[in-house]
């Protein structure tokens, strides 16, 4: 199934669907579980802090193994690397259902995180195996807005499956979500790579990519604008056992307050960034995104510095930021991938990485920190959203000043003026 290959609506809608799948199963991982964190707590007998390394020990995992998903998959295919990952995951979820003490959750947790992110990583390099331009935007424009729906919907489901079954039912739920995706992958995932565009599974070849993709200041910048641009939305998720149980005064299974404008912002912001592919520049795109994400998180930032937190308006800006982040995500996305035509999956991967430890940050250090007043969560909000567009503003000036051709596939910014 080779590059440009002209492809029917029927298999570019299952293909879309499947990534889309795969790639929630991260988040999912991460956010069904949050309304459970005061039965865990109980059940097994430990502290906050210790609920709270769950999240951590998982991310780190996560982030880490971003590192080699894509590589791997560079050199021995894109499916058996999705599958074999599926696996394990479905496993560690299983084991996670019974663990009885804090530690084994914790180990569970880590073979989740090292497992989970395959789906996300070699899924956008096989999109790029497949797809030019514009039917790659649009592809990339689905499968981010399930990859942003899921934060938002798996508390809500977390929060049900808690309340009528406590906190085991959520890892079982995971379990057999992994028994359908591996059932579903078996069957329907096409390999994208062919042999003779595999690299070498070599430590000398892999560490001269790594070097080649990681040393790249276009591609740093552009990851942490990504990291950081999700983390304006993301610091809320991780806040909501707080945010929505303390400072609006909302149970489990209210959940869906902070998460459905999330929802529908999101959803609408993929549309938008759909309809852009081919009628806009992603560059256009990305700014009119970055507009959307500055008028929510400052929306949002002179509410709380006005007033106490109170429902509808405590959580608008996840609607309006919401789009921002879903238009602006695919079209920066492709542009790093384009940078290294030739090892998409472990550019994919160090992208994924670098988004990756900016979460472990959000988590572990900056939601711990703010989360106990609306208004530094607020300012939490706008400053990481402005951290990603100074990253993104410096792309541009470098992307500016570069002597190159222009990319076959995406334009290089307007005004370019090489030296």
């Amino acid at each position: 199934m080779p590059h440009g290959t002209q492809h029917s609506k029927s298999f570019k809608r299952g293909f879309a669907a499947l990534l889309a799948a795969l790639a929630t199963l991260g988040p999912f991982s991460v956010d069904t579980y949050l309304p459970a964190f005061a039965g865990i707590q109980q059940s097994l007998d430990t502290t906050p802090l210790g609920v709270q390394q769950t999240l951590s020990v998982y991310l780190f995992a996560f982030g880490v193994m971003f590192l080699f998903h894509g590589a791997i998959s560079d050199s021995f295919g894109r499916r058996p690397v999705i599958l074999v990952s599926l696996v394990v995951f479905t496993i560690a979820s299983a084991f996670a259902t019974f663990a009885s003490t804090l530690h084994e959750l914790l180990v569970c947790r880590v073979f989740q995180g090292l497992s989970v992110g395959a789906g996300i990583v070699v899924g956008r390099a096989m999109i790029r195996d497949l797809f030019d331009s514009a039917d790659a935007q649009r592809l990339m424009s689905l499968v981010t807005l399930f990859f942003g729906l899921a934060p938002a919907i798996a508390p809500i489901v977390g929060g049900v499956l808690y309340a009528w079954l406590g906190w085991r039912s959520i890892f079982g739920f995971l379990t057999v979500v992994g028994v359908l995706l591996v059932a579903l992958s078996f069957r329907a995932l096409p390999e994208t790579l062919p042999k003779e565009g595999r690299q070498a599974f070599h430590p000398a070849a892999l560490f001269a990519g790594y070097r080649e993709v990681a040393i790249n200041a276009r591609f740093l910048l552009l990851s942490l604008a990504a990291g950081f641009n999700f983390n304006g939305f993301f610091v809320y998720i991780v806040s909501a056992p707080v945010y929505l149980g303390e400072h609006l005064k909302l149970g489990p299974q209210e959940y869906a307050w902070l998460f459905i404008p999330g929802i529908v912002g999101i959803m609408m912001g993929s549309q938008l960034s759909g309809r852009a592919a081919g009628r806009l520049t992603p560059y256009e795109t990305v700014k009119r995104g970055y507009a959307f994400m500055a008028v929510g998180a400052t929306v949002n930032l002179a509410y709380a510095l006005s007033t106490d937190p109170s429902l509808p308006w405590a959580v608008l800006q996840m609607f309006v930021y919401g789009i921002g982040f879903a238009m602006v995500m695919p079209s920066i996305t492709l542009l790093t991938l384009e940078l290294f035509p030739t090892r998409r999956g472990m550019a994919a991967s160090l992208q994924g990485f670098v988004s990756g430890m900016v979460n472990v940050l959000t988590a572990g250090v900056i939601a711990p920190a703010i989360y106990h007043h609306p208004r530094w969560l607020a300012l939490g909000m706008l400053a990481l959203g402005a951290t990603g567009l100074l990253f993104w503003l410096s792309y541009l000036r470098i992307a500016r000043r570069i002597v190159e051709d222009p990319p076959t596939i995406l334009p290089e910014p307007r005004e370019t003026n090489p030296d």
